[in-house]
């Protein structure tokens, strides 16, 4: 079964993040969206452009985001782009309604800040990049102390390093989710 995702950054995004995350997704044979703001093309905090090569899919408006269109929605980190994304009100909405409808939603080092914003770590189990911890836990998360951790849909990575286990938990839980609602 192939799956559909949506990476959401913007501008000063930590490159390491989106570079993996895509291309894994991509390498298992996810169709891929990135969304940045207005769809515009942006930069990494160390240059890597969005988009990042000719193959890629043109990029996505937040405003153009639709919970139907996806099964997983990965938030990526960079103190900058996370930031500056969980300002915006229809990615707040849109993230919402991923958790809403029990779709993944997925935050890596500095991405749940965006899950902080949308109201949806709330009674959920995960974990922090110590930058964000206060945040996370102000938002009434049970912080753990753990490189990954997966509360039914909900999934956080506590740093950028973990990120293999982190795209493990993505793939293992989407195909969970899918399964249980076919059935």
């Amino acid at each position: 079964m192939s799956h559909t995702a949506v990476i959401i950054t913007g501008q000063g995004f930590q490159d390491h993040d989106v570079v993996f995350t895509y291309y894994r997704l991509l390498e298992e044979g996810w169709q891929v969206d990135i969304a940045t703001k207005n769809g515009d093309p942006t930069t990494g905090k160390y240059g890597v452009p969005l988009p990042m090569d000719k193959t890629a899919r043109p990029l996505i408006a937040y405003e153009d985001l639709a919970v139907d269109l996806y099964d997983t929605v990965i938030l990526t980190g960079g103190h900058e782009a996370p930031d500056r994304v969980r300002q915006d009100r229809d990615v707040l909405d849109f993230v919402a309604g991923m958790n809403s409808a029990g779709k993944v939603v997925a935050g890596l080092c500095h991405g749940p800040w965006i899950m902080v914003s949308a109201g949806v770590l709330r009674g959920r189990r995960a974990c922090a990049y110590i930058g964000l911890r206060d945040d996370v836990i102000n938002a009434g998360a049970e912080v753990v102390d753990s490189d990954v951790i997966v509360d039914g849909n909900i999934i956080t990575c506590s740093y950028y390093g973990y990120m293999g286990a982190f795209m493990r938990a993505v793939f293992q839980t989407t195909e969970k989710l899918a399964a249980e609602s076919a059935a």
